[in-house]
């Protein structure tokens, strides 16, 4: 998987898509107020105006769905499963792929580990977020091997291949990779890591979290089994995700759920017990009332990113990232955070160290001083943030305090991320406000507490 970092070549680049929030102002601690610079998207993105406005047309005609006979159910349902096959066409899902419409990438992730086979092996590279990382354990009867953190993308092909090829004994395997890291914003070769998963008769599950916002996901193009993906961070933040691929092994699986929704009848027995047949179809982990405004929020922002077109999308976003690095490069305290160099393509995600400077520390300045939200810490991503840092994290400790000398290394780190919505102008303020406060240092005094750095209370730096 591979996008075109030549932006000046397309000049089909796009504006920014209207987001909420765009204007909203916050109190900045030297006086005054600033726009609200939004680069925290890998976290949560901020709503698509297209996705409020289509939400806030259907919110009066919201209804059950499914089981009811009335008008506002029957257009709930019809609004709910126009949904699901929106989303489908979206994701290149085939003809027989199931869309279950879940809470978030980590639920759906959860769902699937559910349904895996008994014996299953489970293959996943400790640079996976957490989502992706944890749920597996959970099953007793699977086994699951942690594989580490390649330097290349062939690096990571080959590790794959030859942990898929020593694997005993023989049976189902699931391999589980992230398609654009949540750190470093780097894409994975999907595609070629699909093909030796298949080779060696495993399958393979796709973490497009950050990947869905930023690239289109085709499913049969990729040749992945399943991906899951979060609502919250597709401009769609009302509770909802999504997994979507192959049928068979949620089929043959017990219900993520027990309750109404996912069964189709329910009998007494003689011998005072109950008889269930459950769907074979998504409902069959779709218990209870679904989350239709979720459902449908995220079928809005899918058709709002298919309209704006993903090709212009993805070279704006292009620029955006290529103006970060540049930037960034310009400071020499900077350094920036990457597994496969330079080069790779990556999405608008890129996590930094800066020398003599306390991430958290670095971070809060950046509110509390400019009005740029961004995020620092190890991002659910712990051990390929200390894989990239060499090292153990750490309490944050007295915020005016350097960790250490210039030059040593950070023991957490500063994450910016962007996307669709962002005004050239946010990057360009983070970009001089990164400059002024490796040069001048922060104007304000800051403390510890509840493990983070705040601004003290009216105490100028």
């Amino acid at each position: 998987m591979s996008v075109s970092t030549n932006a000046a070549a397309d000049r089909s680049v796009c504006a920014p898509l209207p987001v909420l929030g765009r204007d909203v102002t916050v109190p900045l601690v030297t006086g005054g107020e600033a726009v609200y610079a939004a680069l925290d998207y890998a976290a949560s993105a901020p709503a698509l105006q297209r996705v409020w406005d289509d939400v806030a047309a259907y919110a009066p005609y919201y209804g059950s769905v499914h089981r009811g006979a009335g008008y506002l159910s029957q257009l709930s349902t019809d609004l709910f499963e126009n949904a699901r096959r929106t989303v489908a066409d979206f994701l290149g899902c085939r003809p027989d792929d199931q869309v279950v419409f879940t809470r978030s990438t980590t639920d759906s992730l959860n769902l699937l580990a559910a349904a895996l086979p008994q014996g299953t092996r489970v293959f996943v590279f400790e640079t996976e977020h957490h989502a992706s990382l944890l749920p597996w354990e959970r099953r007793a009867d699977v086994a699951v091997t942690y594989l580490n953190a390649p330097r290349t993308p062939r690096q990571a092909v080959d590790t794959l291949e030859k942990a898929l090829a020593a694997r005993e004994p023989y049976g189902p395997a699931l391999v589980c990779v992230t398609g654009a890291s949540n750190v470093t914003g780097e894409l994975w070769p999907v595609r070629e890591l699909a093909a030796a998963a298949h080779a060696h008769g495993a399958r393979i599950v796709v973490d497009a979290a950050q990947l869905a916002p930023h690239h289109p996901v085709d499913l049969a193009a990729l040749d992945a089994d399943w991906v899951a993906f979060s609502g919250h961070k597709l401009y769609a933040p009302f509770g909802a995700g999504v997994l979507a691929g192959r049928a068979d092994w949620l089929q043959d699986a017990e219900p993520y759920l027990a309750g109404g929704g996912a069964s189709r009848t329910v009998s007494r027995r003689a011998d005072g017990g109950v008889d269930v047949a459950w769907h074979t179809t998504a409902a069959r982990h779709e218990a209870g009332s679904p989350n239709v405004i979720g459902a449908y929020a995220i079928a809005s922002a899918c058709q709002a990113l298919t309209e704006a077109g993903f090709d212009a999308l993805v070279a704006r976003e292009q620029e955006l990232i290529a103006k970060v690095r540049a930037g960034l490069a310009e400071v020499p305290e900077v350094r920036v955070l990457s597994l496969f160099g330079e080069d790779a393509p990556r999405v608008g995600v890129l996590s930094f160290v800066v020398d003599g400077w306390n991430s958290s520390h670095f971070a809060a300045a950046l509110s509390a001083e400019y009005g740029i939200g961004v995020r620092d810490g190890l991002f659910c991503a712990h051990p390929l943030v200390r894989t990239l840092l060499g090292g153990e994290s750490q309490d944050p400790g007295e915020c005016g305090a350097p960790e250490g000398a210039p030059g040593e290394r950070s023991l957490n780190a500063i994450r910016v991320s962007f996307g669709a919505g962002t005004p050239d102008e946010h990057v360009s303020r983070f970009l001089r406000a990164v400059r002024e406060l490796v040069a001048e240092g922060a104007r304000w005094s800051y403390r510890v507490e509840d493990g983070r750095c705040v601004p003290a209370r009216g105490d100028v730096g």
